[in-house]
């Protein structure tokens, strides 16, 4: 069965300008980048941040400083204290210790060893009253006494933004700088620094809008959060509009900023990973194999009694992240397996799908049915092996005397009688349970309440066994000692269908460990391999419409796609997992730290349209990264219409040369072409609906691509 396929030749593009026009001198540049999580993680910015860094040092050296908060217990952990390169930037920090409040620098222990100035908010805390008032003059927002958050983003933007006036007064008219600050609690620093024409270039890059992020939040209380939300988003607005350049993560993230903040992103600045490429194309193959077989040993154990199915044609898939059920998609997730189950049940295929919910969750220790099915595979293993050593000693003594042995006597009654008890003692009148732990709301929790509701109890007639896992992995776990990344290493498919997402770690995470993936152009993610790529599927990357069709038809998508993955054989899910991996290169940030390069080019000339050139109209490069070679353009006629197929391949079924496709792909990135267009127009269009049908599992019995418009 040849992979999924798409009838679509189009190849959206990036925003790229030509990389020759955007080398800046950097000699003569000072970069800060200005967040709340430098050194002190929160969220996902500190990935961000922390990952980076060390492109942007092997492109500025010494002219690149981070700042943030100071806290001690941080400090003292993760930076290295030492005094700053730049005499500039020694008396900016002198006059406001001078003047009461302390400032440290120092090195980041991280890949790359920034340079990092952090300010101590608890010094300086007496002038915030001070402050207040002057944020109140110069742009009428007011802080309520009681959001410390707000009040202490307020103090360490007046920090910052009096640094960078005594350091632009030391400066003069050169070195310039540029400074790019994140998310809201970074923007005061910003509003202020502008409102008070210190000469510098800034960017300002929001995350998720604040508005985006409360109204998708579940069980929040927005009507009586007001009071805790209307200042900040009049201190995310105001940073967005005094910024020289307005960037933002990813084109879904752009449409809502355009709306809730009222202004365009200038540029789109993805989110990247530090790949680390294997000299061998085979390694991670590798890699997944091993890990998996941890995970086999884990499933074992957990259902021991009923474990009726075939390991060796058991696909693991996965969701992990924050417990936001609708938000990450594990509404439409565990729906979509419902039908799934019935699927593979109808067409009575011999594939068992394995799905691990991994989402922190309250809960209480460790559910003692699954310490027990971890003990029981224990004992019979050491039962098996116990054994297999007295059976190897009596063949090796009978062969050593030159004789054949008596099968039927090799092993002795009492040696039955072990593996008799062994048998017996793997039996259970219960099902397997369907979580790890014990549930502290059990009755209310969202998962275990649809599970419920969609009849997933691991029963033996189910194709489709779930296991909720409500903890971070670690390999200290007696239960499943693995770490995250190697149990995504092992896995066959990360199923992330989010409703809310303006990037996604997880599925990108995912691609670079060569492990295909769901996503859904609601996620920053999602809407970039649309761009980029212009066959997705084919790379391993799924993407669900939840933005222009309905619950129920995103639903149904995603029954399918997941469906049509089951019915691939394993050379297919191989070759797959090859051209995921190479996607990598797309997520590095050797690759996509040059939007940033574009936006800081962009926000000089802006600035300082007298030193800095820019051309609004030059042509911008994109690239093509077309389906796969060994993909034709289109569905082939030997497509199976049913699952029932053997592992067994047909040589002329899909032409596959790794090495020319693995060639072929590298160049589609290394060697862009050039547009005459502007840049691209964010879609607002929703694309035609699909052909109706008289039932929501006609068209499932095949691959979703071939009924794709």
């Amino acid at each position: 069965m040849p992979l999924s396929r798409s009838l679509s030749m189009t190849s959206l593009t990036g925003v790229l300008p030509p990389w020759e026009e955007d080398e800046l001198p950097v000699e003569d540049l000072l970069l800060f980048e200005v967040s709340w999580e430098v050194t002190n993680k929160v969220g996902g910015i500190y990935t961000v941040i922390q990952t980076k860094a060390k492109i942007t040092v092997d492109e500025w050296g010494d002219n690149y400083y981070m700042m943030g908060p100071y806290f001690e217990h941080n400090f003292k952990t993760q930076v290295e204290s030492c005094e700053p390169p730049n005499p500039a930037i020694r008396k900016a920090m002198d006059a406001l210790i001078h003047n009461g409040c302390q400032v440290h620098f120092g090195r980041w222990l991280i890949e790359g060893s920034p340079y990092v100035i952090l300010f101590d908010i608890g010094s300086a805390a007496w002038n915030l009253d001070r402050w207040k008032g002057d944020l109140w003059d110069t742009c009428n927002i007011g802080l309520p006494y009681h959001d410390r958050e707000a009040n202490d983003s307020l103090i360490l933007g007046s920090l910052i933004a009096w640094f960078f006036k005594e350091l632009t007064d030391h400066l003069g008219d050169k070195p310039n700088v540029i400074s790019h600050f994140h998310e809201w609690q970074a923007g005061p620093g910003l509003i202020l620094s502008r409102s008070r024409k210190i000469p510098m270039a800034t960017v300002f890059t929001t995350h998720a809008t604040l508005l985006g992020r409360y109204l998708c939040a579940g069980n929040t209380d927005f009507y009586n959060n007001l009071d805790k939300i209307y200042h900040r988003y009049c201190l995310e607005r105001a940073a967005v509009h005094c910024a020289h350049v307005f960037t933002t993560v990813s084109q879904i993230t752009a449409v809502e900023a355009n709306h809730m903040l009222h202004r365009k992103p200038d540029v789109v600045t993805p989110n990247g990973l530090n790949v680390k490429k294997f000299s061998a194309m085979h390694e991670f193959q590798n890699l997944h194999s091993t890990n998996k077989s941890q995970i086999q040993e884990f499933i074992r154990g957990h259902f021991y009694g009923h474990l009726d199915f075939n390991l060796d044609k058991t696909l693991i898939f996965f969701i992990a992240g924050r417990y936001e059920f609708s938000n990450k998609g594990a509404d439409i997730f565990l729906e979509s397996l419902s039908r799934l189950n019935y699927l593979l049940r109808v067409h009575r295929n011999d594939v068992t799908v394995v799905v691990f919910f991994i989402m922190p969750a309250k809960t209480n220790n460790f559910n003692v049915e699954s310490l027990k099915g971890q003990a029981v595979r224990k004992q019979l293993w050491d039962t098996a092996h116990a054994v297999k050593e007295k059976f190897g000693r009596k063949l090796y003594d009978a062969l050593l005397k030159g004789q054949i042995p008596d099968l039927n006597n090799i092993l002795d009654r009492d040696d039955f009688t072990i593996m008799k008890r062994a048998i017996y003692a793997t039996q259970r009148h219960s099902l397997p349970p369907v979580t790890t732990h014990n549930m502290l709301d059990d009755s209310t929790d969202p998962i275990l309440s649809n599970i419920r509701r969609v009849g997933l109890f691991n029963s033996r007639n189910d194709r489709v066994k779930v296991v909720f896992h409500p903890e971070f992995l670690s390999s200290t776990s007696p239960l499943l000692p693995m770490d995250y990344e190697d149990f995504v290493r092992g896995c066959n498919l990360g199923v992330f269908p989010s409703y809310y997402e303006p990037w996604g770690y997880t599925p990108g995470e995912c691609t670079v460990m060569g492990i295909p993936s769901v996503t859904t152009n609601l996620s920053g993610f999602g809407c970039f391999m649309e761009e980029h790529v212009s066959d997705p599927a084919a790379y391993g990357i799924y993407i669900v419409d939840r933005r222009f069709r309905s619950a129920e038809e995103s639903c149904n998508q995603l029954t399918q796609f997941m469906f049509s993955f089951c019915q691939q054989s394993r050379r297919q899910r191989i070759i797959q997992r090859n051209r995921t991996e190479r996607l990598s290169d797309l997520l590095d940030w050797r690759y996509l730290g040059r939007f940033y390069i574009h936006a800081r080019h962009l926000a000089l000339s802006r600035a300082f349209p007298d030193k800095f050139k820019m051309d609004p109209m030059a042509p911008l490069k994109g690239f093509r990264y077309p389906r796969p070679y060994s993909v034709p353009p289109s569905p082939s006629a030997s497509i199976h219409s049913t699952p029932h197929h053997s592992d067994v391949e047909d040589e002329d079924d899909e032409p596959y040369d790794e090495d020319e496709e693995a060639e072929r792909d590298r160049m589609n990135i290394k060697s862009p072409f050039v547009l005459n267009a502007s840049t691209p127009v964010m879609k607002t269009n929703p694309p035609p609906p699909p052909p109706p049908t008289s039932s929501p599992f006609v068209n499932n019995c095949y691959p979703y691509s071939a009924a794709r418009q």
